[in-house]
């Protein structure tokens, strides 16, 4: 809205400052100032709202060191990461772009599922809250929106190159975007190859660009993101500051992606593909890597707060919808490494446990506990140490988190290195 504001008076007044809201820069520092103080500032007080509303997290005995610790800490966190996203969204984004509604859409439409889960949990006091096909029916409902938007809405389209240049070097990669048209196109970007271009049409017999089945397939792919990666982060979800640390990274990688992306200059010069007015998704992407940060001020071991699922499954959507209109979503196995393992565990553990049953009547483990992370946390034996008898003691949780994080980390770097690294 401030934006709008000064774009206003900039326009009609030409008042000597006013039009700094023009630079993504300043915005994107106005938005992670904002962001960070209410979060930090304003995060307290609604932590001790849900404290004297006794909104706390009911903790199940499963033997993990300190779990019990924890009974009683209020839950619903993520109220505060929603709000610390939104409100600095609304007051320094260009409301009228079409990258940012589907952003803000998707930030509201997981926050809502999340919190009506939460609050079967809380309130209803049934342990299993929303029920599972409810969820996956609701991030297929976000997929459809997102998939359909960025198929039929002309506002999304990417600068396609022009071929009457010769590309041999930055300068000229660079005038090749700038003399190119913008097209509509299911594109996107795969990692490590020298032409890291992919059209999604390219699945389909005969390859024809206007074929019906083109949007099916794209929309199809947008779905099964959204819900693998709000799901994975909702997994990931189960140590104090595990989930927002690891999100917040990952923030930072997007952002650098989006920025890159939406610059003629730096797409060009790194002869990557360049997306028009996807710019303005760095500021929307400062608002989340600040509310994050904030966040992690009451979330880090011991945590004062948990986000519940209104957080997790909001934060894993925006990761998801995020990186799909950046055309990075075949990024998304190593950037969201730790998602992706978190997720491969609780899958393996299942079947292998279904399997061994059927097989010997007895349930058999991979590992001592999943989601992953507390594998590393719980006594005893699990898959090839339950053989051979070895010893696994316990991590403590705050080295866990930390070591995730530094996992995060590295593959955020590999990540990077893919602009290069053909």
């Amino acid at each position: 809205m401030l934006y709008h504001l000064f774009e206003y008076i900039n326009k009609h007044f030409n008042i000597p400052g006013s039009g700094v809201f023009k630079y993504i820069s300043f915005r994107v520092a106005m938005v992670v100032i904002f962001s960070l103080i209410i979060s930090m500032v304003f995060g307290k007080y609604i932590i001790k709202f849900l404290q004297r509303k006794q909104i706390g997290e009911e903790i199940r005995n499963l033997g993990l060191e300190g779990q019990m610790q924890k009974k009683g800490t209020p839950t619903m966190g993520g109220i505060i990461i929603l709000l610390s996203i939104l409100i600095p969204v609304f007051l320094f984004c260009n409301l009228t772009n079409i990258y940012i509604i589907l952003m803000i859409v998707s930030t509201i439409w997981l926050g809502l599922i999340g919190f009506l889960d939460d609050y079967i949990k809380v309130f209803r006091h049934n342990k299993e809250g929303l029920k599972g096909k409810f969820k996956i029916v609701g991030q297929i409902g976000l997929g459809l929106i997102v998939g359909l938007t960025m198929w039929f809405s002309d506002s999304i389209v990417v600068r396609e190159k022009s071929d009457n240049i010769i590309i041999q070097n930055e300068q000229q990669a660079i005038a090749a975007n700038q003399a190119g048209i913008n097209v509509k196109s299911t594109i996107t970007t795969i990692p490590f190859f020298k032409d890291n271009e992919f059209d999604y049409n390219m699945l389909i017999p005969g390859h024809n660009q206007t074929s019906a089945l083109t949007w099916i397939v794209f929309v199809i792919v947008v779905i099964l993101i959204v819900t693998a990666v709000s799901n994975g982060a909702n997994l990931t979800d189960g140590m104090d500051g595990l989930a927002t640390g690891i999100s917040a990274i990952i923030g930072v990688v997007l952002g650098i992606f989006a920025y890159l992306s939406g610059n003629v200059i730096y797409a060009g010069y790194l002869n990557i593909m360049y997306i028009p007015n996807s710019g303005e998704l760095v500021i929307f992407m400062g608002a989340f890597i600040g509310a994050l940060i904030g966040f992690l001020w009451y979330n880090s071991y011991p945590a004062q707060v948990f986000m519940g699922d209104t957080g997790s499954l909001a934060i894993g959507g925006i990761i998801a919808v995020f990186a799909i209109m950046i055309r990075k979503e075949l990024l998304i196995p190593i950037l969201c490494g730790v998602f992706f393992a978190e997720s491969l565990s609780v899958m393996m553990q299942m079947m292998y446990f279904k399997y061994t049953k059927r097989k010997y009547g007895e349930g058999r483990r991979v590992f001592k506990m999943t989601p992953l992370h507390h594998h590393f946390q719980k006594q005893g034996y699990a898959g090839i140490n339950a053989i051979i008898q070895k010893p696994r003691n316990p991590i403590p949780e705050s080295k866990i988190v930390v070591r995730f994080w530094i996992i995060t980390l590295l593959l955020a770097i590999i990540s990077i290195v893919t602009l290069k690294l053909r």
